[in-house]
Order: structure tokens, then C-alpha cells, then sequence
């Protein structure tokens, strides 16, 4: 399936001289990035004096990481053009010494280097032949050619790249796949971010791949994107961690990684829950029924009484019904008291103002008592002390006068106790708590659920749990905070991070099939332009909410406002695994074939029968001879959620998950300990498929027998 690129030379040697050839090219390339990167450092050593100055340097060390990470794999392809045209493919893109010279380097992110992700022998796209260039450092190691004539028939781009990537050992940590990227990974990481994107591909398609390369792609091309950063959301901490030196490694820094139980910065899940009273929360019906609560602690309108410099003013209750449908108007509870207290301000001082009028045309009938009292009140007023103007002439304010008075009751501390007593401010999280303990409140705001519903919601303990979260979210918004100060220097993904109401410039959802339907309404607030990429396998869900569809998981968010796009083909998982999971998936009730595997290991799955007291031991004896076999790699252990336990003292230093928590993990070879087990659990069915499916090359399991 490989043809080498000098095999038309007519040298003796043709991959010695491929290699040497590219050699030569990645030498130029290097002195080249090393030049740039030199001349970056010194100017980034001058001291910036003004704004200007900064945010250009910002650019520019922006410019520096770039080039700095690009050690590795800075040239990784090249595409030979039916007219005769070389270009280069690489981490990044560079130029000559001239700036108007043609690229040195042509950037992956580029629409010049997009055929080299999606040129066929059926559609060369002007493109004679494909060159993948394999390096270690900075030695080229090997290259492999495809021509586009035809000659070679093949699914995959770079097949012989491709498998050999696959074929390395595991790390623990995922590394980029710049250089491997297929046709159908290629055409969603280059899809239009304007609105959701979901995006659904069985084991081994390369979700996260296509998903992380997706945000580098955006920021490349959508400079604008990285003011306002991405949130990546993963499903759990050792899968971020895992993910951790991708996008870094891409240059990529305007990005902040989290999951949904860590987006509320200064909020931390203190307890499990049951899948039950998890499955309740999650449902979308909470987000009315907070709306509905939080609308019935606003205040009833009245008249308001308030004392002013020895006056009470009366604010009749049909006034204050409109300031107080003014300022609710599309506004959270603690902005639209901020917008009704202005008002109130205003409505004082036209009181006022109104009242000093009045006594002043009583005056004018001849109410001598009237102008006395009008006098003593003048006296009292420090403020208007001039001689020659305003209410000391004539008894009226001038417009100065006015505003002065709107500032000294918007800054007068009683005035202010008033608004708090009368409508007080809220915390979130004591509001909440109070809300799901009330089974009176439950059962009026959120009439949907049943007694029983009730009863559980409103006996669970005080430490959150981790279907909290997205409540608290809600709540949280439409109390409303204080305005977020803008992000100053370089580090706006921090700013980002710390701030809950932060609106991000695009949301990639990995795993997303475990989110709730109030998740997803957390991922919204943060993108209300929508400009959303999920990733995930519906196949594998195992979160306690119902779905079992894409339309039902985001139907309650997005409705039918969101595109599909689909993975098809295994890279990962090998042919010998994936024969073995269409069982799995029909017992999990899905009606989706598997994605196609196009790779073989070599290596047949194999089981080994156990009685539960031989496990223990049996179990150690299988990974030394798999840790013996994947030296170098990694191995992994998957049991049900009751025999982590018994088995953690005995595997030690390998990691040893229940399924949920292998969720977007790949080792080289998996130890599956009782299936039937993970069966049994709560979708047990999908979470079976997911331990199946987490090796590269070897699967072995251990079947109990009872």
C-alpha cells in the first residue's frame, strides 16, 4: 500500500535519497525557525512603555511559543502539484528572509495545506503526490508517498503513517495528530463555528483529536476567537490531564479546560449521589422552575415611604409599578434592583423637588406660616447656601441644584438600607439550599415532579453533589453579579477561568453524551452565540439522565438549531477488538453499527475463567505478563465500580478505573475483569463497551465464574 518517493528517479537507493532530500529541507526550515524564534526573543527584551507597546508584545511572545514548541515535528508533510509546484507542510508557517517571498513552510491551519488532509486519486485537487515525513527531533526518519494518479488505492491518508503512529507505545498523555489527520477528521475540524456542531463517532475514531485540533484550527483562523478564549469541557480530571500537552504543544494558550463540576470556580462537589435524585436534577425542567422562583422574590409593589432631611415623600404604588417593571425588564434579580434603585433616586428627588414647589405656590396665596417653614427648611439645607441663585431667589431648584440633589440621595447610606430591606440581596448557594430542602416550594415551582421526586430531592444532604452544580449555575445567573472587569495583559484564559458569567468565544464538549439536559444549559450561558463543537458516542453513555439519541440529549437547549456530523472509521481499536462489540451494542439497545476498523494488532482477545477467590491473584499475574509484553507503554485495568477495591493493593502503579472513569482513555492493552459485572450496573451494557474498546493492540479478560 506504500510507495516510496524516489521510486521514478532511477537512483540505486531512492528512500535514502527521499530522506536525504528532506533532510536537507528540514535543516533550512529549522535555521530558519530558529532565526525567527532568536530575532522574537531580543525584541520581546525591550521594555514596553505604553499600550501600544504591550499589546504588540503580546502578539509577538504569542509568536515566540509558537515557534518555540514547534521543535518537534516542524515539518511533517509535502505536496507535489500537477504544475510542477513543491510545498512543505508543518507545525507552523514560515517564510523566507523576504517577506514577500512564496512560504517556506506552509501552516497546517492553512487552506493552502488542505489538500494534503483530503486530496484523492479521485479528487487530487491539482496535486500530483502526498509526502508524509516522519521525523525524531530534528532527523528525519523515514517518509512515505502516495501517489494521487491512481496507482495507489487506498481509504486512508498516509496509511503508513498513520499505522505507525498507531503501532507507538502509549504515554498516558495524548499527543497531536497534525500529521495523520484523515479525510472525514480534516472536514469537521475545518467546519463553519456558527452554531452547534454535534459531532457523534464510535471508539478509536479520534473525537478528541478531531475536537482539540478543531480549537487550534479556530484560533488560527479566527484570530478574534482568543480575546474571548475556548473552555474545553472533558468528562472527568484524569481525562484532562491526559489531554493536557495537546493544544500547548499546538501554541495554543487562549484556552481553559475544565469539566462541569469545576466551571464554578469558588464551588467544589463535596458527595456521590444516587442515580436516581442524579437523574431528577439533571432535567430541564429546573431551569423554569428557578426562573419562576427567583421571579416571586422580587418585591410587590407599594407606596414607598421614605424620609428625606426631615420630610417623608411618598412614591405611589402605581409609580413604583412601573419603575419596577422597567428595571426587570430582561435583567437578573440583583441588576434589575441596581436599575430600579436609579430610578427610585430620581423618583425621590422629583418628590422632593415637587414638594418645595408646592409650599413655595402655597406661599404665593399668602401663607405666611407656609414661607416660614419653607425658610427653616432653607436654613436646614447646607447645600443651597448661595446668595444670588436658584432656590434662594425664587425658592425653586435650578437644574445644577437638581443633579446635585439625585447624587446625595443615590450616596445617602439610609436610602440604601431602605432598597436592601426592601429588596434584599441573595446569595446562590444559601438561596438553593433552601429551595431544594422546602418540598412546599418544589412541589409549586416545579409541579412536574412527583411526591416521591420530591421526597428524595428534598432529603438530600447539605455538601454538593455534583447535579448541583449546573442548578447553582442557574441560579447564580439570574440572581446576577456584579460586571466582570475586562482581562488586562496577556493571560485572558485565567481571567476566563475565574470569572462564572465569562462568555467564551467557542465551547468544544468532549464525551458529551454524559451531559444533562442542565449541563447543556451551563454550556450555553457560557456561548450564547452557540458556537458550540460536541463530540461523543451516544453509544456510550452511562450518565443517569434517559438519552439514547442526540435529538433527545440537546433537544431541550438547541431544539433542532444543531448540525451532525459522524466518525466513521476505527483508527484506534483493532479489528479483532471491534468484532466483539456488536453483542455489547445490541444489548445496550443501539441501533448504530460500530465504526469500521481499518487496522489489524495481530493479536486475538483472550480470556482467562477465575473463581472469585483466585481473582486477586490471578489478576497480578496477567498484568506483569502484559506490563512485560507493552514495555514502554501503558496497560490498563478496568473492573466494576464493588471490585476496584479488592483489586487496588494488589495492581499496583497501573491504573485501575470502573468503565465511566476509562471514559476517553487509551492504553495499549487492557485487563477486563468481569464483564458480566459491568453488565450488571446501570447501563452496564454501554459502559461494557467502552472497557472493550480502550486498547490499541491487546485485550485480555478475566471471566468469574460463580
Amino acid at each position: 500500500m506504500r510507495r516510496d518517493s524516489a521510486l521514478d528517479n532511477g537512483t540505486a537507493d531512492p528512500r535514502r535519497s527521499a530522506v536525504a532530500e528532506e533532510q536537507e529541507f528540514l535543516d533550512v526550515a529549522t535555521a530558519r525557525r530558529d532565526r525567527l524564534a532568536d530575532h522574537l526573543q531580543a525584541e520581546l527584551s525591550a521594555e514596553a512603555l505604553d499600550a501600544v507597546e504591550q499589546a504588540r508584545q503580546r502578539m509577538l511572545r504569542q509568536q515566540y511559543e509558537e515557534l518555540r514548541r514547534a521543535s518537534e515535528g516542524l515539518v511533517f508533510g509535502r505536496l507535489d502539484g500537477l504544475d510542477g509546484t513543491v510545498r512543505h507542510v508543518g507545525r507552523v508557517g514560515l517564510r523566507d528572509d523576504g517577506e514577500d517571498d512564496e512560504p517556506l513552510l506552509v501552516d497546517w491551519r492553512a487552506p493552502a495545506a488542505r489538500p494534503f488532509y483530503t486530496a484523492t486519486a479521485v479528487d487530487p485537487q491539482g496535486q500530483a503526490r502526498r509526502r508524509h515525513i516522519r521525523t525524531t527531533g530534528s532527523t528525519v526518519v523515514g517518509v512515505d508517498d502516495e501517489p494521487l494518479d491512481g496507482t495507489m488505492t487506498t481509504e486512508l491518508v498516509g496509511e503508513g503513517a498513520l499505522l505507525a503512529a498507531l503501532d507507538q507505545r502509549r504515554t498516558g498523555h495524548m499527543s497531536t495528530a497534525i500529521s495523520t489527520l484523515q479525510r472525514e477528521q480534516d472536514d469537521i475540524i475545518r467546519a463553519e463555528a456558527t452554531g452547534p456542531l454535534i459531532v457523534q463517532g464510535g471508539p478509536g475514531t479520534g473525537k478528541t483529536v478531531v475536537a482539540l485540533h478543531r480549537v487550534a484550527y479556530l484560533l488560527f483562523t479566527h484570530r478574534t476567537m482568543a480575546d474571548q478564549a475556548v473552555l474545553v469541557l472533558g468528562p472527568s480530571p484524569r481525562f484532562l490531564e491526559y489531554i493536557a500537552q495537546v493544544l500547548p504543544a499546538l501554541g495554543e494558550t487562549a484556552v481553559v479546560a475544565a469539566t462541569c463540576d469545576t466551571l464554578l470556580a469558588n464551588v467544589r462537589v463535596g458527595r456521590d449521589e444516587s442515580r436516581f435524585v442524579a437523574e431528577i436534577k439533571g432535567r430541564a425542567l429546573w431551569q423554569p422552575a428557578l426562573e419562576n422562583y427567583v421571579t416571586s422574590l422580587l418585591p410587590r409593589p407599594r407606596d414607598l415611604k421614605l424620609r428625606w432631611e426631615g420630610e417623608f415623600h411618598v412614591i405611589p404604588a402605581a409609580t413604583v409599578t412601573q419603575a419596577l417593571a422597567s428595571a426587570v425588564q430582561g435583567r437578573a434579580y440583583h441588576h434589575a434592583r441596581t436599575a430600579f434603585a436609579e430610578q427610585l433616586h430620581h423618583l425621590l428627588a422629583e418628590a422632593v423637588v415637587e414638594q418645595r414647589k408646592a409650599l413655595m405656590d402655597e406661599m404665593e396665596e399668602g401663607f405666611e406660616d407656609i414661607l416660614a417653614r419653607v425658610d427653616k427648611g432653607m436654613q436646614n439645607d447646607h447645600h443651597f447656601g448661595s446668595a444670588s441663585s436658584g432656590s434662594d431667589v425664587d425658592g425653586l431648584f435650578s437644574e445644577d441644584e437638581i443633579s446635585d440633589l439625585r447624587s446625595r440621595i443615590a450616596e445617602n447610606a439610609t436610602i440604601a438600607r431602605f432598597i436592601e430591606a426592601w429588596w434584599p440581596t441573595l446569595d446562590a448557594e444559601t438561596l438553593l439550599r433552601e429551595f431544594l430542602a422546602d418540598r412546599t416550594l418544589l412541589a409549586r415551582f416545579a409541579p412536574r415532579l412527583s411526591p416521591e421526586e420530591i421526597t428524595a430531592v428534598s432529603a438530600e444532604p447539605a455538601p454538593w453533589a455534583s447535579s448541583d452544580i449546573p442548578l447553582l449555575d442557574a441560579l447564580a445567573d439570574l440572581l446576577g453579579e456584579g460586571e466582570a472587569p475586562q482581562p488586562q495583559g496577556e493571560f485572558v484564559a485565567d481571567h476566563a477561568r475565574r470569572q462564572r458569567g465569562w462568555v467564551y468565544g467557542h465551547i468544544v464538549v468532549d464525551e458529551a453524551q454524559e451531559l444533562s439536559e442542565m449541563q447543556w444549559q451551563m454550556v450555553l450561558r457560557r456561548c450564547p452565540s452557540r458556537s458550540i463543537t460536541a463530540v461523543g458516542d451516544i453509544d456510550q453513555a452511562e450518565a443517569a439522565h434517559r438519552h439514547t439519541t442526540w435529538g433527545q440529549a440537546v433537544q431541550a437547549v438547541f431544539g433542532d438549531r444543531w448540525t451532525a456530523a459522524e466518525l466513521t472509521i476505527c483508527y484506534r481499536t483493532p479489528r479483532e477488538v471491534m468484532d466483539l462489540t456488536e453483542p455489547v451494542l445490541r444489548n445496550a439497545g443501539s441501533h448504530n453499527a460500530p465504526p469500521r476498523a481499518v487496522r489489524s494488532a495481530g493479536i486475538a482477545p483472550w480470556t482467562l475463567t477465575v473463581t472469585p477467590a483466585e481473582l486477586a491473584d490471578t489478576a497480578a499475574r496477567a498484568l506483569r505478563q502484559l506490563r512485560q509484553r507493552w514495555q514502554g507503554g501503558m496497560v490498563g485495568v478496568i473492573a466494576p465500580a464493588d471490585r476496584i477495591a479488592e483489586l487496588l493493593p494488589v495492581l499496583d502503579d497501573v491504573p485501575v478505573l470502573t468503565a465511566t472513569q476509562a471514559k476517553g482513555l487509551e492504553w495499549d492493552a487492557t485487563l477486563l475483569i468481569d464483564a458480566q459485572g459491568i453488565a450488571a450496573e446501570p447501563r452496564g451494557w454501554n459502559g461494557l463497551y467502552v472497557a472493550l474498546t480502550r486498547c490499541t493492540q491487546e485485550l485480555g479478560q478475566l471471566v468469574l465464574t460463580h
